[in-house]
């Protein structure tokens, strides 16, 4: 949507102020309740004058006031169209498997506690008056765009249709995979992430009847692909801000606020259209990828059931990226393949992991709730070793992963695999006292390694609204280009 309207001075600067500096992702359409109350103030402030004016009001004022709410019916007629503001701006922790049972897809009836990881994916929402939809993806440097009428042509008859978030649309998925000239067994990431955002715009506006022109730019902290729920990140900062700016869920980020996070009805919407996005990306996710990038902190998964622990240690990490490719479905039905040739020794171990996964919940609570102890480290340190040496029994380690674990031990730390396995990535824990040192000369240790290293935390919040001042630098840097 155009900002290039024709304004007082008075408006011009309440409308920089809405626009800009609230930088939210703020619906405006006038078939919802307190309409009124949603327009720029510059707008309210001309319509009073004139309801309110008097016959002896100076004819300055009048004609300022008529020249405002001739504006305002540009302003109302084009938000018909683009029901979106300038910019607006969400980002998403990364989840990640921390002490696990591998995959609950593998035994599905044991424990594993899946955590949110303190480096971001942030996207950033442009209304545009160009009637183009473009996807900006900078991490897979992929840069597309469609005109608007032409993804029209894909919508059913009835754009309620689409409304369904409990299951895929798959005449949509199909008409989709058609326009991007993605076969059906295309399983690369830069496919993928078109599709899940196609489906989710479109399905989140088809019931507006119109949809609206927009640019979304996605980028992460974290390379894609390194088996830490990149994907499910971007799914969820995508529901989120495409369900804001349609109007499903409110923009709650006021003036005096740097960041702002929903409630609980709307984070369950956001994460039932994120775990769409999933489906389209994965086939068959568990979903609780994209329940941690929602919610934050730690998730326990058992049975199918997700429940969020409600309060949560930070703890300091290393996360490294061996760069060592793997498959998630090759390693997943190598641990099947295992459980049913050796059912008498896989069975024991996976309920030790199930123990192991219990043990660290119940230490973590510990940490909560009271002051965390030389002896709560020295668990989880145990309980990370001993998970390591299970999921290597399972067939799921690797020698790069081996490396790993012997390079930081030489210091003192202890580490395992996070993710798929195979490869991929690894944590490493670091205690309140380690020393600065330590931890760089580690993380240098790791690199000569030919690894990719960071130091960081987990237990982070999820999804979030922010302003421009609460997005970290490089973040602002990246998205700015597009």
């Amino acid at each position: 949507m155009s900002n290039n309207l024709l304004l007082t001075p008075r408006m011009v600067f309440e409308s920089s102020r809405f626009f800009t500096c609230r930088a939210s992702i703020q619906f405006l359409h006038p078939g919802c309740h307190g309409f009124f109350r949603h327009l720029p103030s510059g707008y309210r402030y001309a319509i009073r004058t004139l309801t309110q004016s008097s016959s002896g009001i100076d004819n300055v004022c009048i004609s300022i006031a008529i020249l405002s709410v001739v504006s305002a019916l540009i302003f109302l007629t084009t938000s018909l169209i683009a029901l979106l503001p300038a910019t607006g701006w969400v980002s998403c922790s990364l989840p990640f498997t921390a002490l696990h049972l591998y995959r609950s897809s593998a035994s599905p009836r044991k424990v594993a506690l899946a955590v949110s990881l303190n480096l971001r994916t942030y996207l950033r929402l442009q209304a545009t008056s160009t009637s183009k939809v473009c996807i900006n993806l900078p991490n897979i440097n992929t840069f597309l765009s469609w005109d608007v009428t032409e993804l029209k042509q894909l919508l059913p008859d009835s754009g309620a249709e689409l409304g369904n978030v409990n299951e895929l649309d798959a005449e949509l998925v199909r008409r989709l995979r058609d326009l991007v000239g993605v076969s059906n067994g295309t399983l690369d990431t830069r496919s993928m992430a078109i599709l899940a955002f196609l489906y989710i715009y479109l399905s989140v506006f088809a019931g507006s009847g119109e949809l609206p022109s927009l640019t979304v730019s996605v980028w992460s902290e974290l390379p894609t692909g390194a088996g830490l729920g990149s994907s499910a990140a971007y799914s969820v900062c995508l529901a989120a801000a495409l369900l804001s700016a349609s109007g499903t869920i409110p923009s709650l980020l006021s003036d005096q606020e740097s960041t702002a996070r929903w409630g609980e009805v709307e984070m369950e919407l956001i994460n039932r259209w994120a775990f769409q996005g999933e489906k389209i990306i994965h086939g068959n996710p568990s979903g609780v990828d994209n329940a941690v990038g929602t919610w934050g902190g730690i998730l326990r998964y058992h049975s199918g059931k997700i429940t969020p622990l409600i309060r949560v240690p930070m703890l300091r990490i290393l996360l490294t990226n061996t760069k060592v490719p793997r498959s998630t479905k090759v390693l997943v039905a190598g641990v099947k393949d295992k459980m049913n040739k050796f059912p008498s020794i896989i069975n024991p171990v996976l309920e030790s992991v199930n123990a192991v996964s219990c043990t660290c919940e119940q230490t973590l609570s510990e940490m909560t709730n009271d002051t965390p102890t030389p002896e709560h480290y020295n668990i989880l340190e145990e309980l990370i070793d001993i998970n390591q040496h299970h999921l290597n029994v399972m067939g799921v380690g690797h020698p790069a992963l081996d490396t790993l674990c012997r390079v930081t031990l030489a210091r003192g730390l202890h580490s395992k695999l996070t993710g798929a396995g195979g490869g991929g990535c690894g944590i490493t824990l670091l205690r309140p006292e380690t020393e600065c040192s330590v931890v760089q000369n580690t993380i240098q240790d790791l690199r000569d390694c030919g690894y990719d290293c960071w130091e960081t935390s987990i237990g982070a919040e999820g999804v979030q609204q922010h302003s421009p001042l609460a997005v970290k630098k490089e973040a602002l840097e990246v998205l700015a280009r597009y």
